[in-house]
């Protein structure tokens, strides 16, 4: 489903700890981290659709989550065309997303990256709100920083990062924390047979890659 100007309505959620980290994902058999998210289903509403792709993706339930905030306006990105299907090109463009900050209520555990049978992930981890900017793809970039943004002012209080809000900046880690600055340890689920290895650029591990593509960039459903 896409609108007149070739963009896909969808929906973006960043899901916080108890410490104001980010949820952070790694695609299944890929080495792309983003943030979940997933298209918006006709007759939905994208907070219908934020609740569904909650779980088909990382497995929580509307009772594990509270919802803090949404962005006001669509935000939009474009997809370059290596990453588009060549049967959509010169009709598909991107994706337009509406973005949701939510609060885990529950624990950890509670995450299940195989809800379904059709896993968007297959490893996690906490980082720090701030992190995602460093590494996502580059032309999701700009989408992830105007959402970061403008839902930082909703993030339950935290004094040393309000600190640097209210001053229009983003927060700098220390001196002895920046090689792997805001980042925690990560969750793995393997396929069988799944392998590890390092991945030099990010100091992360990841699954062996396969060639897939970012199902959030390509306008079948993720």
């Amino acid at each position: 489903m896409l609108d007149r100007d070739g963009f896909r309505p969808n929906v973006g959620i960043i899901l916080l700890n108890q410490k104001n980290q980010v949820f952070w994902g790694k695609r299944i058999r890929t080495h792309s981290w983003q943030f979940p998210q997933g298209g918006i289903d006709r007759g939905e509403t994208p907070e219908q659709a934020m609740v569904r792709e909650l779980h088909e993706e990382v497995g929580l339930h509307r009772e594990h989550i509270r919802i803090l905030a949404r962005t006001r306006d669509w935000l939009r990105y474009e997809v370059p065309d290596r990453y588009i299907r060549r049967d959509a090109r010169g009709h598909y463009k991107g994706q337009k997303q509406i973005w949701f900050l939510l609060q885990l209520l529950g624990n950890d555990w509670d995450l299940n990256l195989r809800a379904t049978d059709h896993p968007e992930f297959d490893a996690w981890r906490w980082n720090d709100y701030w992190v995602p900017l460093d590494v996502v793809v580059e032309f999701k970039r700009g989408v992830y920083e105007m959402a970061l943004t403008e839902l930082a002012r909703h993030l339950p209080r935290n004094e040393y990062r309000n600190r640097f809000l209210r001053q229009g900046m983003r927060p700098h880690e220390p001196e002895a924390e920046q090689e792997q600055p805001g980042v925690t340890a990560m969750h793995v689920e393997l396929p069988p047979g799944g392998t590890l290895e390092p991945v030099p650029q990010a100091g992360l591990f990841s699954q062996s890659p396969a060639n897939g593509q970012d199902n959030g960039t390509t306008p079948t459903p993720s």
